[in-house]
């Protein structure tokens, strides 16, 4: 747990009227009912400081005595070098790529001199992602290399002659294996092996051969690709498929190294967990292939008896001499996410996405725990993932990290938890959170000293939550998912009282994903979206949450996929991802109302109920509906919350709570009607 001060100033702004409308027709309503009722509106924004602030990380590499850690999430994207001798930050470079950067791939040459730097975003620019740091004076800033044709670099590989390869992908486009050359300076594509992949994330390199591993980590199902593995010849420029047929299964390739003679080859699992192969480089059709109980293999590394891998469980170590897998045993704390794993001089040091590095001693098993930001690495807020509020804190969900700010105190503290929170309820004091990547469900009561904890495990290739709500007739804890791998989604549900869980996969259809969650009255409504440019979209679907039976459906023919719903009263509303509104009167099961809000609202957005009224959130905008004639108001214009998946708002007690930029505001936002 990480404490850090944030009782900053807080800056109280006050505005009357309703701060701007989205429509004429709601700006005379506006002006109607100011009237009517005597009073006018006013809307009150208390900023409460930075959301979440750390040092957030992807990547860890060690390159002679230090370990260089590539950040996570912030602005700018940056580097560190963490000394293993003094346990001190000892060199540090930003590179300028793009907005809602992230360092996922670094990869040294052969000398030990330079550092090449990949990085991936949320948006393109059209910048360079692709930076050399030279490591002998490393008081000197990384410079931009070139500029691969996919937007996100997702690993690198560095060959014997210096040549450098990158792969990684942007959407709607297959993945295509890159080459630098250091001696020109040129950017090369070798071209797309796997035309079905959606993300490439490995990549490996010898003298003669490149090795690319691919498959549908992200927006899969349908026509996409599994786990794919080529080998790339350096003299003939030719493709050749060598994937493991034990492999090709799981949903994508995800870790490549050459190792002792040898590929190591590690895949992320879906429906089964991954798997561990070691090719012999003098001929690929010869392999061993061990099953795992992981659902994801990476940052390979070895001494002379063991293979080493990070999983989500921890550290694994595959041995050579008996071709099986265990558990790397040490008397320290959790790992949580690990980003890197390196052997030297007989201990591990791992890279944890808690913002520590510890160094294991394979043979006493004991460790030695350095928190990075502690040791000198710069902390910063970085982009949320979700929030919630109530019992007097706010909580907001970032990378391995939860921040719970206690709005009396103004005191901020950081929670442990692994992968990203994507959204939360607190209930009866309780915080209850969907967690990423294939975590399930994690609880924290504040009123015990312990982190947040697993409360339930759902199957793994449901994996990414993207919507909660709690149903009080039902006392269930609901949570709308997507299947990244698989296609189609779920609803999970989860009783606080009892403990006991379910999940209801593809509720709605096949290839549509539970985008948005909320219930009345007992009765759960989900709204659809695909990731896929041809099938059904925006489909609401009533649910039984106990029984997980469908009660009715109505299709709202929208041409963009349902970003949020929201339920007051008899009227079910929806938001689009293209910016448009619909209303559904829950007796009638009928559409009853559609317009374009696309000025306040175009994109991912969230909704949320406040005093009878509802109100939405997108990347720009906090806006509410008139709840008779569904007319759209502003309430805080260039709001801009920085956020890493969609925005989000929620309420507790009358307030609202998103961001403005990074920081946490409280709304108080009083409409005339």
């Amino acid at each position: 747990m990480t404490d850090y001060s944030t009782v900053s100033r807080r800056r109280m702004l006050q505005a009357g009227g309703a701060l701007g409308l989205a429509t004429a027709a709601g700006s005379l309503f506006a002006d109607r009912a100011q009237a009517a009722s005597g009073r006018a509106p006013t809307t009150v924004v208390t900023d409460l400081g930075p959301g979440l602030v750390q040092f957030s990380l992807m990547s860890g590499l060690l390159v002679g005595d230090t370990v260089y850690i590539g950040a996570r999430n912030v602005e700018p994207a940056r580097v560190i070098g963490f000394h293993l001798p003094s346990r001190k930050v000892v060199s540090y470079t930003e590179v300028g790529a793009g907005p809602k950067p992230s360092i996922q791939a670094l990869a040294a040459d052969p000398t030990g001199q330079y550092l090449y730097i990949g990085v991936l975003l949320k948006a393109d620019e059209g910048k360079p992602n692709l930076f050399r740091w030279d490591l002998k004076t490393p008081e000197k800033p990384a410079v931009p290399i070139g500029r691969t044709g996919d937007r996100d670099i997702r690993d690198l590989a560095v060959a014997p002659d210096g040549t450098v390869y990158a792969v990684g992908g942007v959407p709607d486009r297959a993945p295509v294996l890159w080459e630098y050359d250091p001696a020109t300076g040129t950017v090369t594509d070798l071209g797309a092996p796997d035309p079905k992949a959606t993300l490439a994330r490995a990549v490996a390199a010898t003298d003669t051969t490149v090795f690319f591993g691919a498959g549908s980590i992200l927006s899969g199902g349908g026509g996409a690709s599994r786990a794919s593995l080529f080998a790339f010849d350096r003299q003939k420029r030719t493709f050749t498929s060598i994937v493991p047929k034990e492999m090709e299964k799981d949903p994508s390739l995800r870790e490549l190294a050459v190792m002792d003679g040898h590929l190591v080859v590690g895949t992320s699992g879906g429906v089964d967990p991954s798997k561990l192969a070691l090719m012999d480089l003098n001929d690929l059709s010869s392999y061993t292939v061990v099953p795992t109980q992981a659902q994801t293999i990476k940052a390979f590394t070895a001494d002379e008896d063991r293979i080493y891998f990070a999983s989500e469980a921890g550290v694994q170590a595959y041995s050579k001499a008996d071709r099986t897998v265990s558990p790397v045993e040490f008397d320290g704390p959790d790992l949580g996410e690990i980003w890197g794993v390196d052997h030297t001089d007989g201990k591990l040091a791992v890279v944890s996405g808690y913002g520590f590095v510890a160094e294991i001693d394979l043979a006493a098993r004991t460790s030695v725990v350095t928190d990075l930001k502690e040791a000198g690495a710069p902390a910063s807020p970085q982009a949320g993932m979700g929030i919630a509020a109530g019992r007097g804190y706010v909580y907001v969900g970032g990378n391995s990290s939860i921040s719970r700010r206690n709005l009396r105190t103004g005191e901020v503290v950081n929670l442990q938890a692994p992968g990203e929170a994507k959204d939360a309820e607190v209930i009866e004091g309780r915080l209850y959170t969907g967690q990423y990547d294939a975590l399930g469900i994690y609880r924290y009561d504040p009123a015990k000293r312990q982190q947040p904890q697993q409360a339930a495990h759902f199957p793994s290739e449901q994996n990414r939550p993207l919507d909660t709500s709690w149903d009080p007739e039902n006392e269930l804890f609901l949570v709308g998912v997507q299947s990244d791998t698989e296609g189609g989604g779920a609803l999970w549900t989860y009783s606080p009282r009892t403990g006991k869980s379910a999940s209801y996969v593809n509720p709605i259809d096949d290839v549509q994903m539970v985008r948005a969650v909320v219930n009345r009255q007992g009765v759960a409504y989900l709204g659809g979206d695909n990731d896929a440019k041809e099938g059904p979209r925006a489909t609401v679907v009533a649910v039984d949450p106990v029984t997980g039976r469908e009660k009715w459906r109505v299709e709202t023919q929208q041409t963009a996929g349902v970003a949020a719903l929201a339920v007051q009263g008899r009227n079910l509303y929806g938001l689009t991802t293209k910016g448009a509104s619909f209303v559904i009167d829950v007796r009638t099961r009928k559409l009853v109302h559609t317009a374009d809000v696309s000025s306040v609202c175009k994109g991912f957005g969230a909704m949320v109920v406040n005093r009878g009224v509802v109100y939405g959130v997108s990347d720009t905008t906090l806006f509410r509906f008139h709840p008779k004639t569904f007319a759209v108001s502003t309430v805080v214009a260039g709001i801009n919350g920085v956020w890493y998946s969609g925005p989000h708002v929620n309420v507790d007690r009358g307030m609202l709570y998103t961001l403005r930029g990074n920081n946490l505001v409280e709304v108080d936002d009083r409409p005339s009607y």
